[in-house]
């Protein structure tokens, strides 16, 4: 075995081994299984946040996209940034607070408010079907990652990363449920900074510096450097705005939302906030700049079908020594094990709290809902699409326009009829759905959140305008 394959497995046994030891901090029942305990330190639930934010999307997804479009990709993450901040300023703390009044444990019990009886059921159902769905595509993104990492590392056929993710998966959900995902996300989140910044430097010194990088990609195709992306059907503005939509969009997405739950209390969320981002921005910024060292130095040969993808592990591979190779990879390989394990864990909270509650009340029903919603994610990783970064955008978009609205006005207290909830939650969905069928020059013009979102706002607007009306005569 050479020194690769041994740093990666005793780097990754080493995050393993964190996630289980959280088994012995853990306690009986549901409440700590799927929010450990609601007490988790901030700068703990910060790291957290960004790890399960970032892994296998900034890693795969971003640095490939980048590799394929060049720096007009800024645009997606300083939108999508900007409106993450967005949401940490005005939902978090509000979610917090709800959420410890209702004793809530999961985000469809959010959605479903004060509302009563069948309504609320229904509420819920609609809710936790929504995430079973579009969050276990999204754990699939994160399994399709990590295999992809292991492609390169080992020459593994994708299966048999996403089967060995699968099984990490699992091991890290039934040792300590969130608190697992929380302390290992913590220990990545500082390795991914880390090596995320070393491969800057590295890659940087190999370009002689950012003139170099620049003069390698005007060689290769000047558009590369074009700041506006083409063929924007509707100009820059909606296009810019689409991807803040994005980054509000993060209110839709359980596994993230629920780390604000799980805060030990709502003052904590503004020192969150400011780790989370502290962290957040530079990363993002280095990723962006890396991607763009990968198309630079990673020029296919002639006819060669290069997945771009593949960049980041093909690149450390290129720069790194062995040893830093095995720890970069061991720690990407983790990091979306994690975030996918955070995922699972929101949908099994969807299927036995909200869907299916009798399951739920059953002794070992949260660890069986979240082995039947592993081995869906892992059917999805083996046999859905090959791009990371499309499974992503597809999932988060979904989620953010079938659930965000709601949660919003939820958290803001506002009331909301069974019906025109679930009408906003539909249209929302629907319109992200309809959104898919256009044309690409659309959709690539307009991300799908934005109309989404707005549908689902929409109808809240009409209903209370309708309200009004019927009020004043």
């Amino acid at each position: 075995m050479n020194l690769i394959a041994i740093s990666f497995f005793v780097f990754l046994a080493i995050f393993m081994g964190i996630g289980v030891y959280s088994a012995t901090r853990a306690r009986s029942g549901n409440a700590d299984y799927y929010l450990a305990g609601r007490d988790v330190p901030p700068w703990l639930a910060a790291l957290s946040a960004v790890a399960t934010n970032n892994s296998g999307f900034m890693f795969i997804g971003l640095i490939g996209m980048t590799y394929a479009s060049g720096l007009s990709s800024i645009w997606i993450m300083t939108g999508w940034v900007l409106g993450d901040y967005i949401a940490w300023r005005t939902v978090h703390q509000r979610l917090r607070v709800v959420s410890g009044e209702m004793s809530a444990e999961s985000i469809p019990e959010i959605l479903g408010g004060d509302s009563k009886g069948a309504g609320r059921r229904l509420l819920l159902i609609v809710g936790g079907l929504l995430i079973l769905f579009f969050l276990g595509l999204y754990a699939a993104a994160q399994l399709k990652a990590g295999s992809k990492a292991l492609h390169v590392l080992f020459g593994w056929h994708y299966s048999v990363g996403a089967t060995i993710g699968f099984v990490i998966v699992v091991a890290y959900c039934f040792s300590g449920g969130l608190r697992a995902s929380i302390w290992t996300d913590a220990a990545q989140a500082i390795v991914m900074g880390f090596a995320m910044l070393l491969l800057l430097a590295f890659a940087l010194l190999r370009l002689d510096g950012f003139s170099g990088l620049f003069a390698a990609l005007n060689a290769i195709d000047p558009k590369l450097l074009t700041l506006i992306p083409e063929n924007l059907e509707y100009g820059f503005v909606l296009f810019a705005l689409s991807w803040v939509a994005a980054g509000i969009g993060v209110t839709g997405q359980p596994h993230i939302m629920v780390r604000a739950m799980a805060i030990d209390s709502p003052d904590g969320i503004v020192k969150a906030r400011r780790i989370y981002f502290l962290y957040y921005v530079p990363f993002t910024i280095a990723a962006i700049i890396v991607g763009l060292c990968c198309r630079a130095l990673l020029v296919p040969e002639a006819g060669v079908d290069f997945d771009a993808e593949l960049a980041l592990p093909e690149l450390t591979r290129l720069l790194f020594p062995d040893v830093l190779v095995g720890l970069t990879l061991a720690g990407l390989f983790a990091a979306t094990m994690s975030t996918a394990d955070s995922q699972v864990l929101a949908c099994s909270a969807a299927l036995t709290n909200d869907t299916i509650p009798e399951v739920g009340s059953w002794r070992y029903g949260a660890k069986s809902g979240t082995l039947f919603v592993a081995s869906v994610a892992y059917a999805f990783a083996l046999y859905g699409p090959d791009s990371v970064f499309a499974l992503v955008v597809d999932a988060w978009a979904a989620l953010a326009s079938g659930l965000g609205p709601l949660l919003i006005v939820r958290v803001f207290r506002r009331p909301v009829a069974t019906p025109v909830a679930l009408g906003m939650m539909l249209a929302g969905l629907g319109t992200v759905l309809a959104w898919w069928q256009l044309s690409s020059g659309i959709q690539s013009s307009i991300y799908a959140v934005m109309p989404g979102m707005l549908a689902g706002f929409l109808v809240f607007g009409i209903a209370e305008a309708v309200g009004s009306v019927r009020n004043s005569r």
